[in-house]
């Protein structure tokens, strides 16, 4: 009986100091269960059959209602998208290429007028101004055959 004497001035005390203790871990789980639809007034109160199950299908339709809102407005932002391009291609890609194919006839003309009056100074029938492919383009002139034999 070493321990014990009749004459002590106070009880003895257990000095337990937990070894690990984490606020965070204890925020996490308290932040889980407001999540799972517990809260603190809610502990007092007796479990409810599917209480849980309730709350999580309930997330679970607002998340999922959430992503279809999302989804069409995806697809509303895809139509507006290939209206404008659409729209690019009618009104604005004709007139783009009108004025390319004015600019590339332009100089084709500067160039056939050039050509032309250069083979005209020369006689017609020199042909050292002129390509391959244009000499080659040029109307063949048909002579009638009146030699004889």
């Amino acid at each position: 009986m070493l321990g014990f004497s009749p004459f002590k001035k106070h009880a003895n005390k257990f000095n337990y100091i937990p070894r690990y203790y984490d606020p965070e871990k204890e925020a996490r789980e308290q932040r889980r269960a407001e999540l799972r639809g517990e809260r603190a007034e809610d502990a007092e109160r007796e479990y409810r059959p599917g209480q849980y199950i309730r709350t999580q299908r309930d997330a679970r339709s607002a998340r999922r209602s959430r992503e279809e809102q999302k989804g069409r407005m995806h697809i509303w932002k895809i139509a507006a998208g290939a209206v404008i391009v659409l729209l690019f291609i009618y009104i604005l890609y004709p007139k783009l290429v009108d004025v390319f194919l004015r600019t590339g006839a332009g100089r084709a003309q500067t160039e056939v007028v050039s050509t032309e009056t250069a083979a005209e100074r020369r006689g017609g029938l020199d042909q050292s101004g002129i390509s391959d492919v244009e000499w080659q383009e040029q109307p063949i002139t048909v002579v009638p055959n009146d030699y004889q034999e």
